[in-house]
Formats: C-alpha cells, sequence, structure tokens
C-alpha cells in the first residue's frame, strides 16, 4: 500500500474568483469530503505535483491540516484544459479499520504466447472496484499474460487479487485478449481488372471534358 503526506491549509472564502486568486498564489482549490462535513481547504501546486506525478484513486494520503491529520484518497478532481494543471481536488476520508470502495489500476505484465505466434494482446480493463480495509489497499493488481494464447482471453474471474481484497467487477468482464491480426482482403484478378478499367475510363472522361 503507498501511503504519501501532503500538507493542506484551510481556505477561507469560496467562488470562482476565490478560486483564481488561490491558483495565482500556487494554491489548488480542493475539499475533504466523508465521514464528516465537507471541508474547504487549498493544497500547495507544486508540492502537489512533485509527489504525485499520476492522479490515483488508490493511494492513501495523510493530509496534514494545522495540527491534526486526515487520511484521504483523491476520489475526483478538475484539469484546466488548456494547461493540463489541476485546478481543483476532491478528497475522500477514509476511516482506519473500515472497509472502502474505491478504484485500482490494472497492470499487464509479460508477453502472451499468442502474440509470440503472430497474434495481437487486446485490453479492455485499465481498472477495476475493490472493497478492501485500508491497510489493505493496494497500489495496482498485477497480471500475468505471459501464458496467454491466440484467441484465449483473461476475464476478471482468472485475476487473482491480493489478501483482504475483493474485486466488485463482473467475474464474466472480459480483461484483456489476444487476437489473430486482421489481414486486408487483396481484390482477385477479376476484381483489379475492372478497378483498374474504370480508372482509366474516369481519367479518359476528365481529359474529354478537359479539351471541351
Amino acid at each position: 500500500m503507498e501511503h504519501k503526506t501532503l500538507k493542506a491549509a484551510d481556505r477561507q472564502g469560496t467562488g470562482k474568483g476565490r478560486a483564481r486568486a488561490l491558483r495565482r498564489e500556487g494554491l489548488i482549490p480542493a475539499v475533504i469530503y466523508g465521514h464528516t462535513e465537507p471541508k474547504s481547504i487549498a493544497v500547495d501546486a507544486h508540492e502537489f505535483a512533485t509527489k504525485f506525478h499520476a492522479v490515483s484513486e488508490s493511494t492513501i494520503i495523510s493530509l496534514k491540516l494545522d495540527k491534526h491529520s486526515h487520511d484521504v484518497l483523491i476520489r475526483d478532481f478538475q484539469e484546466d484544459c488548456v494547461s493540463g494543471k489541476i485546478i481543483h481536488i476532491d478528497f475522500y476520508e477514509i476511516e482506519r479499520g473500515k472497509v472502502l470502495r474505491t478504484n485500482v489500476a490494472l497492470q499487464l505484465t509479460g508477453t502472451p504466447v499468442g502474440v509470440r505466434e503472430g497474434g495481437l494482446l487486446e485490453s479492455f480493463v485499465h481498472e477495476v472496484e475493490v472493497e478492501c480495509l485500508p491497510k489493505d489497499l493496494p497500489e495496482r493488481i498485477v497480471v500475468d499474460v505471459t501464458g496467454l494464447g491466440l484467441s484465449h482471453s483473461i476475464h476478471i474471474r482468472d485475476v487473482a487479487s491480493p489478501e483482504g481484497v475483493k474485486i466488485l467487477n463482473s467475474s464474466d468482464q472480459v480483461v484483456c485478449t489476444v487476437a489473430h491480426k486482421r489481414v486486408e482482403e487483396k481484390p482477385e484478378a477479376g476484381e483489379e481488372e475492372a478497378l483498374a478499367e474504370a480508372a482509366e475510363g474516369a481519367a479518359a472522361s476528365g481529359e474529354e471534358a478537359a479539351e471541351e
């Protein structure tokens, strides 16, 4: 389980104007919610970008607010469509010892047998919803695809979840498959001649129109 720390401060005032002012100061407006009343806060944009190169719902964060620490998950965030910078974060506070639900990334590892035989690995599920205690929350779930043959698939029921972790997705959901590569059908000899004649006819018509 990955566990990181992040400093936060109380956010005074709400509204778009106040949020823009905070961003100019190098802060990200945010909110904490969960088993307590929602609380408006702000976190340092530079610290967040340094510690969180990718936003994940499976990383437990110890949010340091005043003299208190809150264990939270990133439940949602907003990005600026132009700069790509995060402009707002929703933190969900969790309780130690109480079961939680969140999403965890699936990571495929290995080169399938079917790919070595000329197939193409297609992946359909990149994260799964899990239920577990905070202490058992994995950063990711690794799926070994080495033994996957041509036209074979791995389903959710085939994924080995870590101890104490329950995957909530449908057991029949396809995680990945090795498919045959699609080959474009070439036209037969007769079809090739017909296409060539049609092209020549079109070219001739164009020349006659030009002469007129």
